[in-house]
């Protein structure tokens, strides 16, 4: 091996090779300053690295992936300097940039001319063919029986590094690149932006290298972390706004946050732009498209049948688009249950919104897209509603086999779907939003999710209301009211439902104005106004009657019992939920019937029948269990414990009471649990 490698870089003796001069450093680069976190990446690398690492199938190359900026030669580099440290690497290290993305990238024939250069072989040495000059460079590294490392930086295809890959497993090769380089016989780490943390902690170092009085970073820390997700956790961002930070001496975080916030183009602001521009240039047409697409879908995670329904094309088509934009690291695939979904970094959208928005045939192609992906939305959100309202008697919902089904697909696109009602306040996609809206209730109400409900609720109002749809109107009144008493504002559901009822009866619609007449009833009974809350589940009661409309008699009935229940009339709600519970029963309502046998049991208990109240909740208890209703599957559980205390069967009661807590943390009511598991250890 030839002694004194130098990064001359010197061009002398270089054959045919034409094209940009790579330059081959013996010496590594320095760890760019502001480097921080990635201390799980790193011991990613650590191990594979290594050259005395046991390992059956060893590794010779580890490719480091990411998008543009992400900090993938910092890591590399700092990598390398501490394995050079520690004395891994007593043969010496080699480090070329390969200027993969740039318009004459650096090809394997001019690497392998930089690389002998870097080890001494220059002038009359080099061989004049690239055959001699490759069958050189293996032939030296094949002698250096001291472990070497190969720093091969920003290549943009396989092609550029496998040629120049060593012959023997002693040396190792460590590749950085915006793709994914899967042909490679290589263990491939893919970098992502930072987390919340370390990208404050970039911040403030920055700050800091520059002024050791800067403190903005400790004095504003909820402004640095808003500044970091404006910047998107992305690390070449966090540098470039930390830059102009650092220009900005005097000026605080927060205005500088509020500049940005205001900025035109944030990718611009942030210094990404070029970096998204270059990238999005290389893409073949179809992932351009696709990419535009994406950046328009509501929510910035989808599934592959939402990228597909936003491209108009087969979903396995789409899949291997979608593999291809990863590979890129453009889309970030998140693999979850049957389905993998795609997640577009928050910047990148922001750039796709862009080059949509700046051209007025792909502005119309984007809008075509948004219409198919609603149109897509409301059809499985119909199906998937119609099979949690579904009774015995009742046509098959398309697609969802059962409940099951339907609940995992409303939770895969949640987001998507309550973003995508927003489009309501667009004129162009307001009807079927609004439709949209009217899919949800039942899942989000299901869920607890009251907020996303809330949400969903005031656009559709809004929407319906511009539009004179009094009927639309009033149901986004009515289910408004049922979120809004759900997260303990009863007042303002007495509002909502008066608003609802108003407007039904203006439309003299009888039906519809009795359920607004008992969702009234429940919502004037937490506000402790009993008197009309009887006389208005009485109107339900009645107008269902006349309809005869028996399951939602049934519903009266039960509402009815419970009103009555409060007001100390037990005998009469007692006879109020056997009512429900028969009725339920003959229609094949489970949910409602387990519903009634709670009430049931809670009127019995009043009365002191203690074990006919316990076989009631048992009752109850096992029909929410048959629906994974685990809020209603808590609270039977409670009442059953309260029946075992008042049974003096304290063992019991405290067991149900840890199965309660149980029950209400699988439903995302961490008040209700904590309470239950308060009465449990009262019980030890």
């Amino acid at each position: 091996m030839p002694s004194g490698w130098t990064g001359s870089g010197s061009d002398s003796g270089r054959g045919s090779v034409h094209g940009p001069v790579p330059v081959a450093t013996a010496a590594l680069p320095a760890v760019p300053a502001g480097f921080t976190g990635r201390d799980e990446d790193l011991a990613r690398l650590f191990p594979v690295l290594d050259p005395a690492a046991e390992s059956d199938l060893p590794v010779v190359i580890c490719a480091v992936s990411g998008l543009g900026g992400i900090g993938k030669t910092s890591l590399a580099l700092c990598a390398a300097h501490r394995a050079v440290r520690d004395g891994w690497f007593p043969g010496g290290t080699l480090f070329v940039d390969f200027r993969g993305y740039d318009e004459d990238p650096v090809t394997a024939d001019q690497a392998v001319v930089a690389l002998l250069d870097g080890m001494g072989v220059r002038g009359p040495d080099l061989p004049q063919t690239a055959a001699g000059q490759y069958g050189l460079y293996r032939r030296l590294l094949a002698e250096e029986r001291r472990s070497m490392l190969l720093v091969l930086d920003n290549a943009s295809d396989a092609g550029q590094v496998m040629p120049l890959v060593p012959g023997t497993d002693h040396h190792r090769v460590l590749v950085t690149s915006r793709d994914r380089l899967t042909e490679l016989d290589a263990q491939l780490i893919d970098l992502d932006v930072l987390n919340a943390e370390d990208a404050a902690a970039l911040i403030g170092r920055s700050l800091r290298l520059s002024d050791l009085g800067d403190d903005r970073a400790t004095r504003e820390p909820e402004a640095v972390s808003e500044l970091a997700t404006l910047c998107g956790h992305h690390p070449l961002a966090l540098r470039v706004t930390a830059g102009m930070l650092r220009k900005r001496r005097h000026r605080s975080v927060a205005s500088f946050v509020d500049e940005l916030r205001g900025a035109e183009d944030v990718t611009a602001a942030v210094g990404l732009r070029p970096v998204f521009e270059a990238a999005y240039r290389q893409l073949p047409h179809d992932q351009a498209r696709l990419l535009r697409l994406l950046s328009l879908a509501p929510a910035a995670e989808v599934g592959s049948e939402t990228a597909a329904a936003l491209a108009d094309l087969s979903v396995d088509r789409t899949f291997a688009v979608l593999e291809e934009l990863a590979a890129s690291h453009l889309v970030t695939p998140v693999p979850g249950g049957a389905d993998v979904r795609w997640r577009l970094h928050d910047l990148v959208r922001v750039f796709g919104v862009g080059v949509v928005e700046g051209d007025a045939g792909l502005w119309e192609e984007g809008e075509a897209a948004r219409e198919r992906v609603l149109d897509f939305y409301c059809r499985w959100a119909g199906a998937a509603d119609d099979r949690l309202r579904w009774l015995p008697g009742m046509e098959e919902p398309e697609r969802f086999v059962d409940r099951g089904q339907a609940l995992a697909w409303f939770d895969g696109e949640r987001a998507g779907l309550v973003a995508a009602v927003g489009w309501a306040r667009e004129e162009r996609y307001a009807d079927t939003a609004v439709r949209l809206s009217q899919c949800l209730g039942e899942y989000l109400n299901w869920r607890r999710l009251f907020d996303d409900w809330i949400t969903v609720c005031g656009v559709a109002r809004e929407a319906t209301h511009d539009a004179g749809d009094r009927v639309g109107e009033a149901i986004a009144w009515t289910s408004l009211g049922i979120a809004l008493e759900e997260t303990g504002q009863p007042e303002k559901a007495v509002d909502a439902h008066t608003r609802a009822r108003d407007l039904y009866q203006t439309i003299e619609d009888r039906h519809l104005e009795a359920f607004a007449w008992g969702n009234l009833g429940s919502a004037l009974l937490r506000t402790g106004r009993t008197e009309e809350a009887i006389d208005a589940h009485t109107r339900t009661r009645d107008l269902f009657q006349a309809a005869e409309d028996l399951h939602r008699e049934a519903m009266a009935w039960d509402s009815l019992g419970a009103t009555l229940r409060q007001t100390g009339r037990t005998e009469e709600a007692v006879d109020a939920h056997t009512r429900a519970r028969d009725l339920h029963q003959s229609v094949g309502d489970r949910l409602g019937e387990a519903s009634a046998w709670s009430n049931l049991g809670a009127a019995l208990a009043d009365m002191g029948r203690v074990e006919e109240a316990i076989e009631a909740y048992e009752k109850a208890l096992e029909g929410y269990r048959e629906f994974d209703n685990w809020y209603e599957t808590g609270r039977s559980l409670s009442n059953l414990a309260l029946a075992h205390q008042q049974a003096a069967r304290p063992a019991e009661a405290r067991a149900h009471y840890l199965q309660s807590a149980a029950a209400y943390t699988r439903a995302n009511a961490p008040t209700e649990a904590a309470t239950a598991q308060s009465h449990a250890d009262s019980l030890t």
